[in-house]
Parts: structure tokens; sequence; C-alpha cells
């Protein structure tokens, strides 16, 4: 009977241990959570969509380099987008370069937009915004730190229907555009021209044979110059004179054997 009960407690205990959970690690706790089945779900999304990227690439090569380059032109106009500094700093460039002209060279259309820039922002009505790919300098009615009932009520702002009306500039791949194409020829006053006849008022540019000609001349201007002419009309002169004293020579021999 002792016997019976040592092997039937024998059983018992490795029954019980057989039945014992194992203890595992806290790695792999954490790879079998929820957390842990929705990482490698999504790992293994990226995996398969990455496959498929580059197997479609490899079949069809033109619609994958059309792809890259509108991603790369994409990210270069985000790289490349002007900023809020960037506008003052040309806009002062610009103020500067009109400044050292006298007012009677300078063209009406470039001073009037920098000057009204520069008014603008002195009165802190100038607002910048960014929308990913290109940049806008837009005009407020008051400045953002006004304290006025109708600079601070939202009721009476403006509307972004009004939005195209008060753009004043567009940055775009790390220029600003209209105020670029405002300062062409800024140093051309246009109106000294108004009282001219028609065919004078618009120029052409000059064709190819006109360019090599004031090429030539520009060229032929640094040449020395020469003193041929110069040498050859005193030799002139002094043959001449030779000539004239033979003559009178010949006619005073002549004079003297008639004499004899």
């Amino acid at each position: 009977m002792a016997s019976l009960r040592v092997a039937r407690r024998m059983f018992c205990a490795a029954a019980e241990t057989a039945a014992a959970p194992v203890t595992s690690s806290r790695w792999e706790r954490l790879k079998n959570s929820k957390a842990g089945s929705w990482c490698r779900g999504l790992l293994s999304d990226y995996k398969e969509a990455c496959r498929e990227v580059v197997v479609g690439s490899w079949e069809q090569p033109v619609k994958a380099s059309v792809y890259v380059t509108l991603l790369g032109g994409a990210w270069a106009c985000f790289y490349t987008k002007p900023d809020r500094s960037s506008f003052d700093a040309t806009l002062l460039e610009f103020s500067n370069q009109l400044g050292l002209l006298s007012p009677w060279i300078r063209n009406g259309t470039s001073d009037g937009h920098v000057q009204s820039l520069v008014k603008l922002r002195n009165e802190g009505r100038l607002r910048h915004a960014s929308l990913g790919l290109l940049s806008l300098v837009y005009r407020a009615d008051y400045d953002a730190d006004a304290t006025l009932y109708e600079a601070q009520c939202s009721n009476l702002s403006v509307p972004w229907r009004e939005l195209p009306k008060r753009i004043l500039d567009v940055g775009f791949i790390g220029r600003w555009w209209v105020l670029d194409s405002k300062m062409k020829n800024f140093d051309v006053n246009e109106d000294e021209f108004k009282n001219l006849p028609a065919h004078m008022q618009a120029t052409s540019p000059p064709g190819v044979q006109e360019v090599e000609r004031s090429e030539r001349l520009h060229k032929e201007s640094w040449l020395a110059l020469t003193m041929e002419e110069e040498e050859k009309e005193p030799n002139a002169v002094d043959r001449k004179e030779e000539s004239v004293s033979e003559e009178s020579q010949t006619q005073a021999l002549k004079e003297e054997q008639t004499q004899a």
C-alpha cells in the first residue's frame, strides 16, 4: 500500500509539472501581443508594397520614370520654396537699386510697385502664406499687432473668396515672379519716349550682321594708329621741292649759256 501511495504521488507531481504553463520571455510576450501582431502585419504590408513597386517599375519603366520625375520635381519645388525673409531681402535689394538711380531715369512701373510694397511692409500689412510647393504674399487691412475692434473681430475679417484680389506676389522655385517681372528694365524711363514717333518708340533687336559689324568696329577701335599716309605726304612734298629746284637750276644754266 505504501508503494502504491508513493507511485500515485509521483504520477500526480509529473502531471502537475506537465500541465503548468512554461514561463515565456518578455520579447515573446510582446511578439504575441496585439501590438506585436499589428506591427507584423504593417511590416508585411510595406514589404509587399515595395515588392510590387519594384516589379511594376521593371515591367513599366516609362511610367516609373514619369512618377519619379514628378516626385523629384515636387521635392525640388518644396525645397526651393522662398519664405518671408527672402521676400523682405529681395524687396529691400530692389528698393536700394532704384534708390541709386536718378528719378528721371527710373521706370515708373517698377518704382511704383516697389514703393507700394515698402509702404505695406512698413505698415505691417504684408502677410505670407505657405502652400507646400509655393508661397503667397498678400495684403491685409490692418497690422497683425493692432488692437482695434475691426482688426480683432473674426466676423469682420476678410473672407477667403477675396484672397485672389489681394495677392501681391507668388514665390516659386526660389523666385518672386511678380516682383522680378516688375523690375524688368527698371533703369529705363518709358515716359521719356512718349513724344517720339511710333516707329522710334519700338526698338527691334539687332541682326547678326549688325552685331558682327559692331564687334568688328569695337575691335578696330583698340588697334594702334598707323602713320604711313602721313609719312608719304612729306616725302611727296620733298620730291616736289627737289624737282622744282632742279628745274630752276636747269633754267639758270640755260640763261648763262645764252648770255655767254
